[in-house]
C-alpha cells in the first residue's frame, strides 16, 4: 500500500542534522512526525512543497535564550524566532528563569532577573511554569532550566550578597529536585553577576546536587570572561565533576581588548577536559554581547549602546557616550541615570568569534533579549548569519557543520529526544530555505528585521512561519525535556 502523508516536501537538498553529506530528496510528515526520506515518488500527500534547489533542515534549535516569558505571551513575541527557522528555545539561562519566581507588588526584580521577571507573571513553582507553557503554547517548543539567581531571590529576599546559609542551601536545593521533578532540565548559574558573584563555589556544588540522581545539566555564565576567563572554566569544570554532570558554558568568549587572542588558550583548556568529562559550550556570531547596563563596569575604550531605559526610553538605540554628551557628562554618570536599563557591549574580537564558532565542542545560541526596546541583532539574525555569512560567504564552516551546530549535535546534548534529525520518526520540527540567498538582515542600528532565504517553517509538523506571509498564527509547540519523548 502506497504511503499516505500529511505533507510530503519534495526535491529537496537535504541537511539532516548529522553533519553528514547533503543529498537531494523527499520527506514525509504525518503528524507531528517524519514518516518517510529519501525517495518518496510512490507516497502521496494532502500538501505537497516542491523544493527543487531549496534546503531543507531540522528546525534549528536555539541554545541560549531569556525567551522564558515570550513564550507565554503568544505568537507575535516569537516572530524574531520562528522567521529565522527556530522551533526550539532553551530557557532559564545566566541565572535567570521565570519559575520558581514569586513576584511582589511594587518591586522590579534585581537585575538581571528584571530581563524576564518584570512581568506580572508569578510562579509559586517550576511546575506551575510547566503547565502555563503546556496551557498557552508558542510557536517554538521549550526545554527549561531553573535558575540560581531566581532561587536565590526566593529563599534570600533582598540580602543577596553574601554567600548562602546552610538552611538557604537546603531550601535551594529542594527547590532544584522539586523543579527537575515537575519538567526542567537543569540547574544555570549566573556567577558574573552582582547578585549571583558572592556564591562561592561551595554552594553553587551543594544546591545542584539533585541533578545527579535526575539526570541534569549544569549550564554557567561563568564568574568571569575577562581576565580570569581560564580561571572561571577550571571553576566551572569542578563543578561539573564535583556533582558528576554535564557542563556547558554558556556564551563562551574572551572579554576586554586585553584578552584579544586568548581563545586559543580557553579553548585548549576547555579540549582537553572534554576528554574527561562532559563539557561543551554555545557562543553568538557577533562581537558585541548585550545584558543590563552596569555603570561600575564601564570603560571608556569599549563602544556601548543602550537597548531600554526605564526613565529615558527615547535613549534607547543610542550610543551612551552620545547620551554623555547631550547630558554634558560622563558615561558612568550616564549610565548611573539611565537604570534600570540594558546594554550592548562591543567587547569581543572578531578572530576569536570565529575560532570559537568554528571549533567541534561549540553550537550556535542568540543570547538574545526578547523584550528589549532595541535588541542586540542577534535576537532576529543569529542562524541566518552562521549560514550565510560564516559558512556560505567566508567558508568558515561547511553548511553541513554549520546546521550541525544548530541541530543535531545541540539536541544530543541536551538530551532532546527524536529532535534535530531528518530521519523516520523524528519530529518534524523542519526548516526550508534558499542556500543561496539566506542571510541576516538585522543590525545594531536597525534590529529589529526578519532575515533573508527562510521560506517555511514548521514545529511538530505545523507550519508557523512562511515568507511573504510571515506567522501563520499556529502554536504548536511543546514543553520538552532532558532524555523524555
Amino acid at each position: 500500500m502506497a504511503l499516505r502523508c500529511d505533507l510530503i516536501i519534495r526535491d529537496a537538498t537535504l541537511f539532516d542534522g548529522t553533519g553528514g553529506p547533503r543529498r537531494v530528496g523527499d520527506v514525509g510528515v504525518s503528524g507531528d512526525r517524519i514518516v518517510g526520506v529519501g525517495d518518496l515518488g510512490g507516497a502521496s500527500a494532502d500538501r505537497e512543497v516542491i523544493a527543487t534547489g531549496r534546503a531543507l533542515a531540522p528546525g534549528f534549535i536555539d541554545a541560549h535564550t531569556h525567551d522564558d516569558r515570550a513564550v507565554l505571551m503568544g505568537c507575535d513575541c516569537l516572530r524574531c524566532k520562528s522567521s529565522q527557522g527556530v522551533t526550539t528555545v532553551v530557557v532559564g539561562n545566566c541565572g535567570v528563569s521565570l519559575a520558581p519566581l514569586e513576584q511582589r507588588p511594587g518591586k522590579r526584580p534585581p537585575p538581571p532577573l528584571d530581563l524576564v521577571g518584570d512581568s506580572g507573571f508569578s510562579f509559586g513553582s517550576f511546575g506551575d511554569y510547566a503547565e502555563a507553557v503546556r496551557k498557552t503554547p508558542a510557536a517554538v517548543n521549550t526545554y527549561a532550566i531553573i535558575g540560581h539567581q531566581t532561587l536565590r531571590w526566593r529563599v534570600m529576599g533582598d540580602d543577596l550578597y553574601r554567600p548562602a546559609n546552610d538552611r538557604e542551601i537546603a531550601e535551594m536545593r529542594r527547590l532544584v529536585a522539586e523543579a527537575l521533578a515537575e519538567g526542567a532540565s537543569g540547574f544555570s548559574t549566573g556567577l558574573w553577576y552582582k547578585p549571583n558573584m558572592h556564591a562561592p563555589t561551595e554552594e553553587v556544588i551543594a544546591v545542584a546536587e539533585p541533578l545527579r540522581a535526575a539526570g541534569g545539566m549544569y549550564f554557567t555564565h561563568m564568574r568571569d570572561e575577562a581576565d580570569r576567563v581560564c580561571a572561571s572554566i577550571e571553576e566551572t569544570l569542578k563543578i561539573g565533576k564535583r556533582v558528576g554532570v554535564p557542563v556547558w558554558i554558556s556564551h563562551h568568549k574572551c572579554s576586554m581588548p586585553e584578552n584579544y587572542g586568548r581563545s586559543v588558550q580557553t579553548l585548549a583548556l576547555i579540549e582537553a577536559a572534554a576528554s574527561m568529562q562532559e563539557v561543551a559550550y554555545d557562543m553568538y556570531p557577533y562581537p558585541a554581547g548585550s545584558t543590563v547596563l552596569m555603570p561600575d563596569r564601564l570603560r571608556d575604550d569599549v563602544r556601548v549602546i543602550v537597548t531600554w531605559s526605564i526613565p529615558f526610553p527615547e535613549m534607547a538605540g543610542k550610543d551612551l557616550s552620545e547620551v554623555a554628551r547631550g547630558w554634558n557628562t560622563d558615561i558612568r554618570t550616564a549610565a548611573e541615570k539611565l537604570l534600570p536599563a540594558g546594554a550592548i557591549t562591543f567587547q569581543m574580537d572578531e578572530e576569536d568569534v570565529r575560532r570559537i564558532m568554528q571549533h567541534p565542542l561549540s553550537v550556535i545560541g542568540s543570547d538574545g533579549i526578547p523584550h528589549d526596546a532595541h535588541p542586540h541583532p542577534r535576537l532576529w539574525g543569529t542562524f541566518p548569519r552562521v549560514l550565510g555569512l560564516y559558512s556560505r560567504q567566508l567558508g568558515l564552516l561547511s553548511m553541513e557543520e554549520a546546521i550541525h551546530k544548530m541541530t543535531g549535535r545541540t539536541a544530543r546534548l541536551f538530551g532532546m529526544v527524536d529532535r534535530g534529525e531528518l530521519r523516520p520518526g523524528a519530529y518534524a520540527d523542519l526548516v526550508l530555505f534558499d542556500p543561496h540567498k539566506v542571510m541576516d538582515r538585522a543590525t545594531f542600528e536597525d534590529p529589529k528585521q526578519e532575515s533573508d532565504g527562510i521560506e517555511e517553517v514548521w514545529t511538530n509538523g505545523v507550519p508557523v512561519f512562511r515568507a511573504g506571509q510571515g506567522l501563520t498564527g499556529e502554536a504548536p509547540g511543546r514543553l520538552i525535556r532532558r532524555n523524555r519523548d
